[in-house]
């Protein structure tokens, strides 16, 4: 199984660490930009599903402190040595978008990158793959639960009281219904910051009602499924009200996320009504052999 994780902000002092034996927080350099990733340690452990009885087991990890910023994402998106035909030679870059799709809620100097399907979250991993030759991908439901609990078992992170939530998150009550930059409320025991609220976040995993039934009970990953829908997100948005930001609360991805896209067929890069979508990414502590890591993009991309 592969486990990893990461953040992309920018002004963080500049120190790198990429040895897997040192499992401690680290910044690392996005090249070609004055940006860096903070990565923070997820100690391996074990956790009970809430409304279950199954008890899952998890390796160690890094995991972004922060969602996906806009100004690490454009990186990838103007960087010269990807491409927007396919090609093996080259990664594969988004299309350009169409439309403003922030919607006027904020681009550059730390919002979070937004309306981008999973396709182009995992193609973003890739090409991070290519540059820093340092695995990283897409949490599953299981890891980013066990993230956002943060050794807890109560209904939130920080426990059961929903008046205490706008410490901790952007969502319907104090959002003004547009998302906010990263890392503005507190983060969870953990050290990660908008684990709930602000963005919904994609998981790797296909979405399926039986999901929990499907689990092993060490490092449960689904199977690979190459349908574009629905796929699995987590943590709720700056849409959703208190309810819905419960640190076991799973979300689908739907088809209508792409119902105004004007263009024909339709664009499997941009989602014109998933303003509310972003991403955070992992990274294991072991880290995989370039034959794993091949076989993990041929197995969960599709152009």
């Amino acid at each position: 199984m592969f486990f990893t994780s990461l953040f992309c902000g920018q002004n963080i002092a500049a120190q790198s660490s990429t040895n897997s034996n040192q499992f401690s927080a680290y910044n690392q350099l996005i090249l070609g930009s004055d940006f860096y990733c903070k990565m923070v340690p997820i100690k391996g452990g074990s956790f009970t599903l809430r409304s279950t009885r199954k008890k899952i087991t998890l390796s160690p990890f890094w995991m972004g402190a922060y969602e996906v910023t806009r100004d690490e994402f454009d990186v990838f998106l103007k960087d010269e040595q990807t491409s927007q035909n396919v090609s093996v030679d080259a990664i594969t870059r988004p299309s350009p978008q169409y439309v403003d799709l922030s919607w006027g809620m904020g681009k550059e100097g730390g919002y979070p990158a937004n309306s981008m399907s999973q396709l182009s979250a995992l193609m973003y991993c890739k090409w991070l793959y290519q540059k820093t030759k340092i695995f990283y991908r897409l949490p599953t439901e299981a890891e980013w639960e066990y993230a956002c609990k943060a050794g807890t078992s109560t209904t939130y992170f920080f426990g059961n009281d929903a008046k205490q939530l706008s410490k901790y998150a952007w969502f319907s009550d104090n959002s003004n219904e547009v998302y906010h930059k990263v890392g503005q409320k507190l983060p969870n025991p953990w050290g990660l910051y908008d684990m709930l609220g602000n963005l919904l976040e994609w998981t790797l995993d296909h979405y399926q009602e039986d999901a929990y039934a499907m689990y092993t009970n060490e490092n449960p990953m689904l199977p690979a499924n190459n349908l574009r829908y629905p796929k699995a997100l987590r943590g709720g948005s700056y849409e959703d009200d208190a309810d819905h930001l419960q640190s076991n609360m799973r979300f689908k991805s739907d088809p209508v996320w792409n119902r105004r896209d004007p263009q024909i067929p339709k664009s499997k890069w941009w989602l014109t009504e998933a303003k509310q979508v972003g991403f955070r990414l992992v990274r294991p502590q072991i880290q995989p052999s370039e034959e794993e890591v091949n076989q993990f993009f041929n197995t969960y991309i599709h152009l």
